[in-house]
């Protein structure tokens, strides 16, 4: 990891996910591991089993992390097992991001879960399917185990997939990951898989009941972000190791950056041309940059001006345009990585924006355009190697003075500083950075965490002018 960036971006990623900040429990309603590995495997594949049913601690439920006690005080450095088996202990962590999941539940009793679901008039949150939906794991009442408790909020099988038509093969003797996969187990190394299932919640589905709407954050739920490599280094709960790239695909951060940059933009394009894209006569506003309304008014005409000109939303003045963060992130990395795919990508998203000025048989032409060529560049991501130059070219396209002019409201702006972080990370991880000279710069990378910190003081010049300092930083590592 990026030395002391990689920390702020803990920080700045905590209150991005914001919804999930309660104290961690590893088993509600008072429920229990047991110290040996028992399993529910009833029922046919498709069941949802439960935490419990992998918090044997033969399993995924010890309290250190696997390693022989013979090998004097780096034991804990020198696993031998196949995984830590701390697996759980690190998801309910009650400190850290990493817990994350695991207090998903638990803030639904908070007091703000509370007055949202009352303005919203839910009842409960703890019950309401609107919160349920990504709150806890989505497994419907007929697919639930014995041991399955929805109070253990974003458990394994989550992300993993049910378990019951795989868990048994899992821990038997000569089992492999491919065996396990092909019995329903979630390929989560596949970065689109990865992205598609965290996109379920970090930005929605077809399900009613897992989607945050502007009526939802207009009752005071938190808005929605999402970088997938930066949110799975949050979440992971196991060692990239030489065992791990054996028996799985390895995929570096960067194409795992990328990627998620594609899906998720072709996730809100899916969404927006569906029945979601429409809220009664108005527009879903959740797919609008929110800071495109929601700025400070004033009547006098020499108030500190900060809207700004982007010269890639041929649109007029007033006129909401679409959140672009997705679209700016890719097209700088396709400059470097598939120029010829990223041009064509370039005039879909502008042609997109322009056509949200007209009607909406318009708007629907454009957007399909932009998600086929989205998509394109997601395969042609995921199907090309990226070496340490590149890398470095595209934190200079991120934050070159061609980009930087699209910087013009908060969302993207986020994307702009995780994406330099993700990226930096990535030059470290390879060798071609080291974390010391990663830490002579931490206060350029910090200086831009600062400048979207706080999304009600923020300011485009001022953003563009931290995020070139650190850039300039970086560019000196070269």
């Amino acid at each position: 990891m990026a030395g002391g960036s990689r920390s702020i971006a803990v920080g700045i990623a905590a209150l991005l996910i914001a919804a999930v900040t309660a104290t961690g429990l590893l088993f509600g309603d008072g429920a229990q591991a047991t110290a040996q590995t028992q399993t529910d495997t009833s029922g046919p594949a498709g069941n949802f089993l439960g935490v419990a049913s992998c918090a044997g601690s033969t399993c995924h439920g010890r309290s250190v992390p696997n390693a022989s006690p013979d090998l004097g005080p780096h034991a804990q450095d020198t696993p031998v097992g196949v995984v830590r088996q701390d697996e759980i202990l690190i998801w309910q962590d009650p400190a850290s991001a990493a817990g994350a999941h695991s207090r998903a539940f638990a803030v639904l009793q908070e007091p703000r879960s509370r007055q949202i679901a009352q303005r919203l008039g839910l009842g409960e949150a703890t019950s309401a399917p609107e919160c349920l939906g990504c709150h806890a794991t989505p497994a419907p009442s007929p697919l639930r185990g014995a041991r399955f408790l929805r109070s253990d909020g974003v458990g394994c099988e989550a992300c993993h997939g049910p378990a019951s038509g795989w868990l048994a093969y899992h821990y038997s003797a000569g089992a492999t990951h491919q065996g396990s996969v092909q019995r329903g187990l979630i390929a989560l190394e596949n970065p689109r898989e990865r992205a598609r299932v965290c996109l379920d919640c970090h930005f929605g589905n077809e399900d009613p009941n897992r989607f945050v709407t502007h009526r939802l954050m207009a009752a005071g739920h938190p808005r929605i972000s999402f970088e997938l490599d930066l949110f799975s280094t949050l979440q992971a709960h196991h060692d990239d190791d030489p065992d791990y790239r054996r028996r799985k695909t390895p995929v570096s951060n960067v194409q795992m950056w990328a990627v998620g940059q594609a899906m998720a933009l072709e996730r809100s394009l899916d969404l927006f041309t569906s029945p979601r894209g429409r809220l009664g006569i108005f527009p879903e506003f959740y797919f609008l940059d929110c800071h495109s309304c929601h700025r400070r008014i004033f009547d006098n005409p020499d108030f500190d001006q900060t809207i700004v000109d982007n010269p890639s939303r041929p649109l007029t003045l007033g006129m909401p345009p679409y959140n672009d963060e997705n679209m700016i992130m890719l097209s700088a990395a396709a400059r470097v990585v598939a120029r010829a795919e990223g041009q064509r990508f370039d005039a879909s998203s502008r042609a997109f924006h322009e056509a949200m000025t007209r009607d909406p048989a318009s708007v629907r032409t454009a957007a399909e355009r932009l998600k086929r060529d989205a998509v394109a560049l997601g395969n042609a991501f995921a199907s090309r190697e990226i070496g340490n130059d590149q890398i470095f070219q595209i934190i200079g396209e991120i934050t070159s003075t061609a980009t930087a002019v699209r910087f013009t409201d908060y969302a993207g702006s986020v994307q702009a500083v995780m994406a330099t972080d993700t990226l930096l990370s990535a030059l470290v991880a390879n060798g071609r950075v080291s974390a010391q000279a990663v830490q002579g710069i931490r206060a350029d990378i910090n200086a831009a965490y600062q400048a979207v910190r706080e999304p009600n003081v923020y300011r485009p010049r001022d953003f563009r002018a931290s995020l070139g300092r650190a850039a300039a930083a970086i560019r000196r590592l070269r």
